[in-house]
């Protein structure tokens, strides 16, 4: 199973299970780095044998709308709230990602989830990470799934 049908198959089972919202995959690429613009992302470090990072970027209304199917409550601002959630969400995909790469359970450890909110930045881990970027539709809007791996370790 290569790395993109397992970012597929978690965020599709997360978001159908957990927040009762479907998603549709979109064409996998590489982001490069670009920067990120009025959207909230929530990020999760690895580490063990394999180091790198797993981070949702989610535009602000799609953050949102997921915040709030998520807990149940309408929420119009990011808040504190929705930084959780994002940050949670992010931290089941980790989840569910070391579950699929490290079967026996011992070999990747997982950081605690950050969110980050802006106008504009940028997302950087390991200057040679092997990185892939899966877009995912919801209500017509676009959020991220992406996988940065240091092939070094």
């Amino acid at each position: 199973m290569d790395h993109v049908q397992r970012i597929t198959e978690s965020t599709q089972e997360i978001f159908s299970s957990m927040i009762m919202l479907e998603v549709t995959p979109g064409e996998p690429y590489k982001r490069n780095k670009s920067m990120l613009r009025g959207s909230i992302s929530g990020i999760i470090g690895l580490t063990g044998s394999i180091k790198g990072l797993l981070a949702i970027h989610l535009p602000k209304q799609t953050a949102l709308e997921v915040t709030t199917a998520f807990l149940g409550m309408d929420v119009t601002e990011i808040d504190e709230d929705v930084r959780d959630a994002i940050g949670e969400l992010a931290n089941m995909l980790g989840g569910s990602l070391k579950a699929a790469l490290d079967p026996k359970g011992s070999g990747i450890q997982l950081s605690m989830p950050t969110a980050i909110y802006g106008d504009e930045y940028s997302i950087d881990c390991i200057a040679t990470a092997e990185e892939i970027t899966v877009p995912f539709e919801l209500s017509g809007n676009t959020f991220l799934v992406e996988l940065q791996i240091d092939p070094n370790g």
